[in-house]
């Protein structure tokens, strides 16, 4: 949809030359944006480009130094994100914040439940008000079912049945998609598509360009703070969008070097776990990328987790450089030359509240512990010299790696990591809700290490990305390996094929 002309539907929400700075740091540079009714606007950038705080000026949370927020062509000041909610604008966050306790119906209408007579709650108001909410979105929920063991689509539709109980106008979707499986991106997708048909105004914000093509009209691209374009997607290419966002052209997204495998350096045999994953036999060479592919569920994560000792098996025998490893335990693993970069990097992989340098320097602990204390100069000396290898971008090595953005708190997962000298690494989703520049930089770090002799075991839900990068696809589908694909054959349709079990192993 291209920028209507006069007369045509006016803008719902706009921002006019918004600038924001937070001390010396310029977030947002004159920012313009417009946001219709009945139509989906992408908002894409690298991580530090600005999106969250644009998102955070719109939701009433940040109040610009510079420039109008717009709502139907007049200017307004939000004074909090309540004023913002009560204008009919809310955000969708990634991971939803319910009351575990309550019912679907009561967490919509928390603080605001219709009343009877003398003040009693009206329980069939309530769950007849749900009921209608969820079948103008088409979806099937019990009001009455508690909150508790949702899974995260289900919660994401629930906020976004709250914000419509508000008569929310404008919908802001900050990465909803980044912890879906397919199927229910598909329905979420069927969601944002009904919401659209209802004349409501929805930004959506993913670091998935093929879902921004597929569910949007038109998208502005930040960068550096600063807007670089706004304008329709059709005719438009992904090449076009990165070259935006990025300012430049990528060399490559997958930039793998061609390598000839040396000795066996992780052998898996037989590997069992009851109920989880079943007689699973594989190996990695050194100087090879093999990718782990399937389905959420195929016991990937969980196979990784075995390898490294994390959790016990009940059959089988795994060996680092021919070493044989004992049964669930990592610190032996370790001690081999195994290393693990898992999935949830913020709840496994780093320590949020630590700094910088002491993220990267826990698994170093042996060779910087003096007398039982820590020498701080040899634990900063082997952090900051990490820290420039990966191109880790922070104000003060001191800072919490918590202030830091998705993309570089994943280099810190894995400078810890590579500062133990790995002649195995084991990656779980290297690049999941990382931005395509900083996914470019990890791609060309494993394809480095590769090339120096290291074996990775790359287990990703990315399709391009597992058939852009590996030597060979090994493929799991209900716990079991169902396929082994070497590269030259390796296509989204042999490897969905294993993933859904209709190839032969």
């Amino acid at each position: 949809m291209t920028h209507p002309p006069d007369p045509g539907p006016a803008p719902v929400l706009a921002l006019r030359d918004v600038t924001k700075s937070f001390g010396a740091v310029r977030a947002l540079r004159g920012v313009s944006l417009e946001l219709f009714p009945g139509e989906v606007h992408a908002l894409a950038g690298e991580n530090g480009a600005g999106k969250s705080t644009l998102i955070k000026t719109l939701a009433g949370v940040h109040r610009p130094d510079a420039g109008q927020v717009l709502l139907d062509g007049e200017p307004v000041v939000f004074h909090g994100p309540g004023d913002a909610r009560d204008a009919g604008i809310a955000v969708i966050y990634q991971e939803p914040t319910l009351f575990p306790d309550l019912s679907i119906a009561e967490n919509i209408f928390m603080g605001r439940r219709p009343r009877r007579a003398l003040g009693r709650i009206d329980h069939k108001a309530t769950h007849a008000a749900t009921a209608a909410l969820m079948k103008r979105l088409g979806v099937d929920l019990d009001p009455d079912r508690p909150a508790r063991g949702l899974s995260i689509a289900d919660q994401q539709i629930v906020e976004i049945a709250k914000a419509l109980s508000f008569d929310a106008r404008v919908l802001i979707m900050d990465e909803p998609t980044a912890a879906l499986t397919g199927s229910e991106v598909a329905r979420l997708f069927g969601v944002v598509r009904t919401l659209r048909e209802q004349g409501a105004a929805v930004l959506f914000i993913s670091h998935r360009l093929e879902e921004i093509f597929e569910i949007c009209q038109r998208v502005t691209t930040l960068r550096d703070g600063a807007r670089i374009a706004g304008e329709p997607l059709a005719g438009m290419t992904e090449d076009d969008l990165v070259r935006r966002m990025v300012g430049r052209d990528l060399d490559e997204l997958y930039p793998k070097q061609d390598v000839t495998p040396g000795e066996v350096a992780l052998s898996v045999r037989r590997l069992t776990r009851e109920g989880v994953f079943t007689d699973v036999s594989f190996e990695v060479r050194c100087g090879e990328i093999v990718g782990l592919a399937g389905l959420v569920g195929a016991g990937r994560t969980e196979v990784a987790r075995a390898v490294f000792g994390i959790d016990r098996w009940d059959a089988g025998e795994v060996e680092v450089d021919g070493r044989r490893l004992a049964n669930g335990a990592p610190s032996i693993a370790m001690a081999a030359g195994l290393a693990l970069v898992p999935e949830d990097r913020r709840a496994q992989g780093l320590v949020m509240d630590m700094s910088i340098e002491r993220n990267i320097g826990l698994t170093g602990l042996r060779t910087t512990v003096r007398a039982g204390l820590v020498d701080r100069g040899a634990e900063r000396s082997r952090s900051l010299d990490w820290a420039v290898k990966l191109q880790v971008k922070y104000a003060r090595i001191a800072d919490a790696v918590s202030t830091l953005s998705g993309g570089n708190q994943q280099k810190v997962v894995l400078a810890k990591w590579l500062a133990t000298g790995p002649k195995v690494l084991i990656v779980d989703e290297p690049t999941r809700g990382i931005d395509v520049g900083t996914k470019a930089e990890v791609h060309r770090l494993l394809s480095q290490l590769a090339a120096d002799g290291v074996a990775v075991l790359m287990i990703s839900s990315d399709l391009p990305e597992i058939l852009g990068m590996a030597d060979r696809v090994l493929v799991m589908h209900e716990g079991r390996l169902t396929a082994e694909i070497p590269r030259s054959d390796a296509t989204e349709e042999t490897v969905m094929a294993a993933a859904t079990g209709r190839a032969a192993a």
